[in-house]
């Protein structure tokens, strides 16, 4: 074999390397958000460049780092989602996230969730004033928040599976409300609360400790229906907090 030749295979050999690590490092994994049949924990992760195989009947919902998520049906056979592209710009990701918000706020029975809320002074705050869905951090303290603290107020709170019961004045001047960590069964727990005689449903969505803060987070939050919230983490990152 030629110099020239042994160089043309040297080189080859070096090509396919580096186009092997470049898919490695393409690939990354996908969380899973919901699971429905297929043997799959929420929160566990899945790799973006295998094929996942669904049943008939079987269902999955996947979000990927910059918050894009996607839901599968069976039957399914192929990799889950595109690769995101790593020149993806976080601004870019983010006002695709934001335009996903509006989307979802602009449906029916979706508006009463978030589009009229007035706004959150921090994502993990629960707005008691009004019903829906709201999402809690795994092994976190609920801490309750009401817009106007003007005057006391006579506040209950009852889960579904009567774990616990408040039933207290909430003092004027105080805008937060700390209670005791809610049990959450097939990561949920729906509450029901009463303020000063008028009586409405929350819906308490559990949020696996895995998640990492960013586009990922603000992407489960939208996808999950905490919009009020989702809206309070968007206006951290677009503040550079």
């Amino acid at each position: 074999m030629g110099i020239n030749q042994q160089f043309f295979s040297k080189f080859l050999r070096l090509l396919c390397v580096a186009l092997c690590f470049v898919q490695v490092a393409n690939a990354e994994p996908l969380i899973v958000m919901d699971v429905r049949g297929y043997k799959a924990k929420v929160g566990s992760s899945i790799d973006s460049d295998k094929p996942l195989q669904l049943e008939e009947g079987e269902r999955i919902t996947l979000i990927r780092s910059d918050g894009v998520a996607v839901t599968l049906r069976g039957p399914y056979n192929q990799p889950p989602m595109p690769k995101k592209s790593s020149q993806t710009d976080p601004k870019l990701a983010l006002a695709a996230l934001v335009a996903t918000r509006d989307a979802r706020t602009n449906s029916v029975g979706t508006i009463r969730a978030g589009k009229d809320a007035k706004p959150l002074p921090s994502p993990w705050l629960i707005d008691v004033t009004r019903p829906g869905i709201r999402c809690l951090q795994q092994d976190t303290q609920p801490v309750f928040w009401r817009p106007d603290s003007d005057r006391d107020i006579q506040f209950k709170i009852i889960p579904a599976d009567r774990s616990y019961q408040v039933d207290t004045i909430w003092p004027a001047k105080e805008t937060l409300y700390k209670s005791e960590k809610i049990q959450f069964l097939n990561a949920q727990q729906y509450l029901t609360v009463t303020i000063e005689e008028e009586e409405f449903n929350i819906q308490i969505s559990e949020i696996p400790k895995e998640i990492p803060e960013g586009l990922l987070l603000t992407g489960w939050m939208i996808e999950k229906g905490c919009v009020q919230q989702a809206d309070a983490l968007i206006k951290m990152q677009q503040d550079g907090k």
